[in-house]
């Protein structure tokens, strides 16, 4: 199988192209570091050193895996480079996780808002156009979110994307059971995003027969892989700042130093989970049982539980000597909910998920402590702090960075050789 994996330097993209080449796929990655741009820009970075592209795709062979071809491709810009890709790699599968993803950065100010959303909308319709303007009939997996249906209390299990409703009749009757997409609620700019994203999906899988399964994902975890863990220079990103940084990475580092486990409000809110390796089970299940010509889009909700905050946290305490600080929140969503999904599509998968639990965290937590020295801990607390005087200080979530529109041609750092018309490997 030939797949292209948009989005492939990045944390679920990288481990994702590894795996599915370990597994004798030919592998294409496709990404123009927009993310380590913005790590340049607002002075952020992984704790654990990542290699450029370049040279991780150089490891990756010197370690015995088969040839990655790189591509630097602005996917949201240059339609015509990526319809040329589609053409002369001919794909039989596109995994898309090409996004800006995180909801801290989509919302701290009208231009990371605006660079979120035209990014994310039209990487998402190029690839659309360009699969069904060339013809090439390959399965696109994209990565979405269970964010899309919003963090209010439901009441009931949201379904993998599709609703059973009857109409009420003139009469009174009930009509014939037919099924709707369910609604969207997005909280975020980013999560508006992949609703409407799942709405472009829709329009070319009904009228072009693009065969699409969108995966509703939950909050990642999880640090290294077994293809990320041959070399130091193939370790994948550990973020844990308060834009990029996800819950879990940041108790982990709070966990490791002994710092406060920072809690936003009560801890009430109620996420959806799902650890780094069932991802990658889920993403190699979709690909080998790809939907039909004339399908609708299949839904996952990839999730393998949901956690209250609170809890969360106590996991962290409970293997430390850290306390739990209550703090005000930078976000603007409901300080409380009940998240209740189906998640059968990953039990058809056949993926038996890893659950969160004090022997299933201690990894994150040793990673922590092995490079602990290189921890920033002002990136750990809104407004910059590094312990219990948080609860005072601003709940800005720039903590006085500077924005820059990452879109700008610049690149920071040195890539490699890794261009459009170039492979690396």
């Amino acid at each position: 199988m030939r797949v292209l994996v948009l989005g492939g330097d990045g944390y679920c993209g990288w481990p994702t192209a590894l795996r599915l080449s370990a597994r004798g796929m030919t592998v294409g990655i496709v990404d123009n570091f927009s993310r380590r741009r913005i790590d340049h820009d607002l002075d952020l970075g992984s704790l654990t050193p990542i290699a450029t592209l370049a040279e991780r795709l150089v490891v990756w062979e010197a370690c015995g895996g088969a040839p990655i071809s790189g591509h630097d491709i602005d996917l949201a810009e240059d339609y015509e480079g990526l319809a040329g890709l589609i053409l002369s790699f001919r794909p039989d599968a596109v995994v898309h996780f090409a996004a800006q993803r995180a909801v801290p950065y989509a919302m701290m100010s009208a231009a990371a808002g605006l660079y979120t959303i035209r990014n994310n909308l039209m990487v998402t319709n190029n690839l659309l156009t360009a699969l069904a303007e060339t013809g090439v009939d390959a399965h696109l997996v994209h990565l979405g979110s269970i964010g899309v249906y919003g963090y209010e209390t439901l009441g009931y299990e949201i379904p993998e994307g599709y609703l059973p409703v009857r109409q009420v009749m003139p009469d009174g009757e009930l009509g014939p059971t037919n099924e709707v997409l369910h609604p969207f609620n997005p909280v975020s700019k980013y999560h508006l995003t992949k609703a409407l994203d799942h709405l472009s999906l829709a329009y070319f899988s009904a009228s072009h027969g693009v065969r699409v399964t969108d995966l509703h994902q939950g909050t990642v975890w999880g640090a290294e892989t077994p293809e990320t863990s041959r070399d130091p220079r193939l370790a994948n990103r550990f973020d844990y700042d308060t834009i990029y940084g996800t819950v879990l990475n940041r108790f982990a580092v709070q966990a490791a130093l002994g710092l406060p486990i920072s809690i936003y409000g009560a801890g009430e809110q109620t996420r959806g989970f799902i650890h780094l390796e069932d991802v990658l089970a889920c993403v190699e299940s979709a690909l080998a049982s790809a939907p039909r010509a004339g399908e609708r889009v299949r839904v996952v909700n990839q999730i393998a539980q949901s956690m209250r905050i609170k809890d969360l946290a106590k996991v962290f305490a409970d293997i430390s000597e850290s306390e739990i600080l209550h703090i005000p929140s930078p976000r603007s969503e409901p300080v409380e909910n009940e998240l209740i999904a189906n998640n059968a599509g990953v039990r058809a998968f056949g993926v038996t998920p890893t659950l969160i639990s004090g022997e299933a965290v201690a990894g994150l937590v040793e990673l922590v402590r092995s490079r602990a020295g290189a921890v920033d801990t002002s990136l750990l607390y809104p407004g910059g702090g590094s312990g219990p005087d948080t609860r005072h200080l601003s709940t800005a979530p720039e903590s006085g960075r500077t924005l820059k529109d990452p879109a700008a041609p610049a690149h920071h750092g040195n890539h490699g050789t890794v261009n459009s018309s170039l492979s690396v490997g």
